[in-house]
């Protein structure tokens, strides 16, 4: 597959086969990223298809330099949580992010509880966060974004960034911690780093 860098200029020029390959190759984290925002699949579906337009419509003000995956993300994010917005909905169940961390052997019934009790507090405390705070986690743990690649989408400084985790970590753990169904261990353990 072609790199970001052999794709730009290719689709400055109007070749739609170069478009369909960025499309193909990040389509599914950015449907994702949208529908983990709004939790709503038609929503997620229709805002993608409006993120290769206008990603398609800006394509030459693109240096082709870097990558297209900061910029990508910072379109999705920002018409989600525009639609967000519009439809005054609670946003982000973090099951998935938090599901990665929390990598229960399933050996039992009981530890499969635990796990799914564990997911539903953490979601709970994800969702007590800001909206930006959320944004910075969702990016951060389920993209795997850098600090310098969110303050990019979240047109923000890295150092905003870092307080903002930094906070949220925090808030998270301090929730997680007075929670009588989590230990202090598995709240630092989840949060740590």
């Amino acid at each position: 597959m072609l790199d970001d860098v052999e794709l730009v200029p290719r689709i400055q020029e109007g070749d739609l086969d170069a478009f369909e390959t960025l499309y193909h190759k990040y389509k599914n984290e950015l449907y994702r990223t949208a529908l983990v925002i709004t939790r709503d699949r038609g929503a997620a579906e229709e805002l993608l298809q409006d993120c290769f337009l206008r990603a398609y419509d800006h394509m030459d003000r693109v240096d082709g330099c870097s990558s297209l995956r900061p910029w990508l993300h910072r379109i999705i994010v920002n018409l989600s949580y525009n639609w967000a917005a519009k439809k005054r909905l609670r946003l982000i169940s973090l099951e998935d992010v938090f599901g990665r961390l929390l990598l229960v052997p399933r050996t039992s019934p009981e530890r499969a509880l635990e796990r799914e009790e564990l997911l539903r507090v953490v979601d709970e405390a994800v969702r007590s966060l800001s909206m930006p705070q959320r944004a910075v986690v969702i990016l951060f743990y389920l993209q795997g974004f850098s600090l310098a690649e969110i303050a990019y989408v979240l047109d923000c400084p890295v150092g905003t960034v870092k307080s903002r985790l930094h906070n949220a970590r925090k808030a998270l753990r301090q929730r997680l911690i007075s929670d009588s169904r989590v230990s202090s261990e598995a709240a630092y353990e989840l949060l740590s780093s």
